[in-house]
C-alpha cells in the first residue's frame, strides 16, 4: 500500500547557479549542496562537484551508495584498487562499505554530478570544509595549522557520518 501524499514535502528545484546554493570548499573542490537532506527526508542528496586538475578525496568507504555523473572532463576512479577512467556522459555507482577515490588527473578541470542515499554526506561536508562565494571562487588560502584542523575535523567526524579515511 502507497502511503498518502505528504502536502508538507515541497517540489526541490536545483540550480547550481541560484544564489541562495551553498558552495563548500574541500580539499581543493568546490562543492555545491544542490539538493539536501533536510530536503529529502533523509533518502538522499544531490551535489554538484566541480574538481580542479589534480582534485579529489582521500581513500575512504563509506555503508552508503554514491553514484556520479560526469558532466565535464574525465575523472579517474580507483576502486577496490583497481583504476577506471570515466568520462563526461558515464554514470559510476560505488557500492556501500566498497574502498575508493576519484582523482582528476585529465590535466583539465571537471565536473560530476554526486548522489548519495541515504543522505548525511551533505552535512558532512557542510561540517568539515569552507563555505565559499560560489562556483568559480578560489578555495580558502589555509595556513598549515588551518589544514591539520580540516583533516583532524574530518577523521573526528568520519564515523559519525558513517565513513573512514584508509
Amino acid at each position: 500500500m502507497i502511503p498518502d501524499d505528504d502536502p508538507s514535502r515541497a517540489l526541490t528545484v536545483a540550480n547550481p547557479d541560484d544564489p541562495s546554493t551553498t558552495y563548500i570548499s574541500l580539499v581543493g573542490n568546490t562543492y555545491a549542496m544542490l539538493v539536501t537532506g533536510r530536503q529529502t527526508n533523509g533518502r538522499y542528496c544531490l551535489i554538484d562537484m566541480r574538481v580542479p586538475d589534480g582534485g579529489g578525496p582521500p581513500p575512504h568507504r563509506h555503508d552508503f551508495e554514491e553514484m556520479f555523473t560526469i558532466l565535464e572532463g574525465e575523472i579517474e576512479f580507483t576502486f577496490r584498487g583497481e583504476k577506471h577512467s570515466v568520462r563526461a556522459g558515464s554514470t559510476i555507482n560505488i557500492p556501500a562499505n566498497a574502498p575508493h577515490h576519484f582523482r582528476n588527473a585529465s590535466g583539465a578541470p571537471a565536473r560530476m554530478l554526486c548522489m548519495c542515499t541515504p543522505a548525511g554526506q551533505d552535512e558532512y561536508f557542510t561540517r568539515i570544509g569552507d563555505v565559499v562565494e560560489g562556483k568559480d571562487a578560489p578555495p580558502p588560502r589555509l595556513t598549515q595549522d588551518e589544514l591539520a584542523e580540516r583533516r583532524r575535523r574530518a577523521a573526528e567526524l568520519a564515523s559519525a557520518y558513517r565513513s573512514e579515511f584508509l
